[in-house]
């Protein structure tokens, strides 16, 4: 492993040396592509750094120890020794996650579905507190944001929402979100106070191109309806919107939210393609083994991952039994200490997954 991290610190220093240079500085797509290969070995080239110094740290602690002939000098170098020896271990672990291969579809935008379950109109009301935490998140990460189809419910929730996230590495930060959030809370329709559990399933799906996933066309059945929602005289009077239905697995992708038929045909084909690649993704991943099954991120929508306590003021989430406060700032998007500390359980899981699969 140290002779691959090795290999890896003189990539990442030819880098720099690359970016430096004036062909490179004046080649826009080329320092761009440099740049983005810099980024990626950055974390694990800090971590081999400080690996470096350690060890040589834990050398001059170990010769004090067999050299000096203070016991009370001794007796430090060897409380220093222990300690070193524990940041080393901890360095070597950090590097043997960072080493585990990242997923192909972790730089990829995403399809966004939020779903209300069990629970009425207080589960699309939920629906909708979730729809405006992702987008609040999207907004932090200074991604765009747009609503491929909606069913409001009178009151301001959604019974379903389907959208998109474009940014750099959306699926890498939200592909944990998938599966059954739960909320206890007071409904505001609620007149007796009393607290209530309501559910909403989310689905993040990575966006993939017509080369991913090749569609028959005459696997499909297109129908043109005019839209249910607002939208102006151009939606009214004509129509615009489109209802694709994928016949060999009972698919449907409905997409009403453009003015264009166009626009909503491609997104909903854009819909369709990532929920297909899903259904191939998760039929895979039902045939792996039961150690790959048990770590963060396998996508069973069947798991309730995360419960809302609006009464104790928290958010747990149940798959590595983590809980997290001020749920009023979660909600307005301040997910990033739960979205890293779910990508460090799973780097853990994959690597020991790695390990037992090669003893």
């Amino acid at each position: 492993m140290i002779d691959t991290v090795e290999a890896m610190a003189r990539r990442y220093d030819e880098l720099l040396s690359a970016m430096a240079d004036p062909d490179v500085l004046a080649d826009p797509e080329r320092l761009q592509s440099i740049a983005r290969e810099r980024a990626a070995l950055e974390e694990i080239v800090t971590r081999y750094r400080d690996y470096q110094k350690v060890t040589r740290e834990l050398a001059d602690a170990r010769q004090l120890v067999r050299t000096e002939s203070d016991p009370a000098i001794v007796e430090l170098a060897r409380e220093e020794v222990a300690a070193l020896e524990r940041r080393q271990e901890e360095l070597l672990a950090a590097m043997r996650e960072l080493l585990v291969p990242s997923d192909p579809n972790d730089e990829r935008d995403v399809i966004v579905e939020i779903r209300a379950g069990a629970g009425g109109d207080e589960a699309a009301l939920f629906a909708a507190d979730l729809y405006r935490m992702y987008t609040r998140f999207a907004e932090r990460q200074r991604w765009s944001t747009e609503v491929i189809d909606a069913h409001e419910t009178g009151i301001g929730g959604f019974k379903e929402i389907i959208f998109e996230i474009r940014g750099r590495g959306a699926y890498s930060r939200l592909k944990y979100e998938s599966g059954v959030h739960r909320v206890q809370r007071v409904p505001v329709t609620e007149a007796n106070g009393r607290i209530h559990t309501s559910t909403a399933t989310v689905a993040v799906l990575p966006e993939v191109d017509e080369v991913q996933v090749q569609i028959n066309p005459d696997d499909l059945r297109i129908d043109v309806f005019r839209s249910s929602g607002a939208g102006g005289q151009n939606v009214q009077k004509n129509s615009t919107a489109i209802r694709i239905t994928h016949l060999p697995t009972g698919i449907v992708v409905t997409c009403q939210d453009e003015r264009s038929q166009l626009k909503n045909k491609n997104k909903a084909m854009a819909v369709l393609r990532a929920r297909l690649y899903d259904l191939e993704q998760r039929k895979q991943a039902r045939e792996i083994d039961a150690v790959r099954r048990q770590q963060v991120g396998t996508g069973e929508r069947s798991e309730k991952i995360r419960t809302y306590n609006f009464p104790q003021d928290r958010m747990t989430d149940h798959r590595i039994g983590q809980t997290w406060h001020n749920l009023e700032s979660i909600l307005d998007g301040d997910l990033d200490e739960p979205i890293e500390a779910l990508i460090a359980a799973d780097r853990r899981a994959r690597a020991l997954a790695g390990e037992q699969g090669r003893s």
